[in-house]
């Protein structure tokens, strides 16, 4: 939660996880648990979501991912990731994918460079959610289409 405002009380993660479960039943897809066999059966997720905010490249479908600190560096977010491009390209049948973070967050910044995606600083933008002057306020927009990948 380093790139986040704050950590989840047990509360917010409690409904954190129901809307999760809801995001999956409405869209047919959504955040996956991964899973490192032989190593720990919950490392974080990664999926697809439906962000509901104000922007102009809205609406979108949104690649996220979340891993515990002792799980980074692994290339576990960039494998996932990339199983989670090919559902969303070739059984979702989408044409674009974005992703956005705090400029600052470089590992999800280079985990989105490894699986494809490329960032037009023009697209930049301030998250609406959070207000004018707070340090995360700016987010970087990262996009991926179907054409660009070619092979779906």
């Amino acid at each position: 939660m380093e790139h986040f405002p704050g950590a989840l009380s047990p509360e917010e993660s409690d409904a954190l996880a129901a809307r999760i479960e809801a995001h999956l039943e409405q869209h047919g897809f959504g955040l996956w648990a991964i899973e490192i066999p032989n190593i720990v059966p919950f490392a974080g997720f990664v999926g697809l979501s439906a962000p509901r905010l104000e922007a102009p490249f809205m609406p979108c479908v949104e690649i996220g991912w979340r891993l515990a600190a002792e799980h980074w560096g692994r290339g576990y977010a960039t494998e996932a990731a990339r199983a989670v491009l090919t559902f969303g390209f070739a059984t979702l049948g989408l044409s674009e994918i974005v992703s956005f973070t705090v400029p600052g967050n470089f590992r999800s910044c280079r985990v989105m460079e490894k699986i494809g995606m490329t960032r037009n600083p023009a697209d930049d933008f301030d998250h609406p959610a959070l207000p004018e002057g707070h340090p995360l306020r700016r987010h970087v927009l990262y996009r991926i289409t179907r054409a660009a990948v070619g092979e779906y």
